[in-house]
């Protein structure tokens, strides 16, 4: 049986720069590539274009990720926290993580179902939903401030999602759903195409709604992973601090890829 804790040790976490840092470097048994510090879940059977700034889009990012889709794991039994998908979601994690991950991240807001479980069972960091930042903004925000949330389905937005994120309080989180918006159902219903500039302008009024509905949001986070293509335009009509899965991949990523810094002083 693999020791998971003797590879984790083994897994290289030092950088190679101009300047030699180290002259004995490790590769653990199983990991047949590198270079990469984020592994991310991602869905089955999906089947709508998946645009820059998608977590699911490789561009997205200015570093290398690796994806890996989790077997029959659909958007109707995710958005549900189906608990017959915990052993698949777990087992894909661990393929990962054996492959060289140093963290996993996810590929839709609803994974969170399924963040104690998943952490608890590899040893690397997880985060696998972008609600996970809930507690971090409000820290920042006035007392009186709240949150606001976008989500493809409001109805997936539980308190067990909640509670799997490390979440015990979350009256101060206001959710908006977009899952019956006429354009942006596309996404949810799977249909192979969307008007990009019509899906921009629904989800820019249903912030603006949001914010007009509760005058106390101090930011907005952005459950689903396919609405970061549109964070600036959200941030740009809203003028408030906006929050989604790709700052929190580029969290994790940067605290995994630490680099010596060169500089005067």
């Amino acid at each position: 049986m693999i020791n998971l804790q003797e590879l984790n040790r083994e897994r290289e976490h030092g950088y190679l720069g101009k300047e030699k840092e180290s002259s004995i470097i490790s590769m653990k048994k199983g990991m047949y590539v590198s270079g990469f510090s984020i592994g991310i879940l991602f869905l089955d059977n999906c089947w709508y274009p998946t645009i820059p700034g998608n977590v699911a889009n490789l561009s997205t990012y200015d570093f290398p990720v690796v994806m890996k889709v989790v077997p029959n794991c659909t958007q109707e039994r995710i958005h549900v926290g189906d608990p017959t998908l915990v052993d698949d979601v777990i087992a894909t994690a661990k393929q990962l993580e054996a492959e060289g991950a140093r963290a996993i991240c996810a590929a839709c807001g609803f994974f969170g179902n399924f963040q104690e479980q998943v952490a608890n069972a590899v040893d690397i960091p997880v985060y696998l939903s972008s609600v996970i930042q809930l507690p971090w903004i409000k820290a920042g925000l006035k007392s009186n401030q709240e949150v606001g949330m976008l989500t493809a389905d409001i109805h997936g937005i539980t308190e067990n999602l909640f509670e799997s994120c490390g979440i015990t309080n979350s009256e101060y989180v206001k959710v908006k759903g977009l899952g019956e918006l006429p354009e942006f159902s596309a996404i949810v219903e799977s249909r192979g195409s969307f008007n990009n500039d019509i899906l921009r302008e629904e989800v820019v009024h249903a912030a603006l709604e949001l914010i007009k509905e509760n005058p106390n949001i101090g930011a907005i986070l952005l459950e689903c992973s396919d609405l970061p293509p549109y964070a600036a335009d959200i941030q740009r009509a809203t003028r408030l601090p906006v929050f989604d899965f790709i700052t929190m991949i580029k969290w994790a990523h940067m605290a995994t890829t630490q680099k010596p810094y060169h500089g005067f002083v």
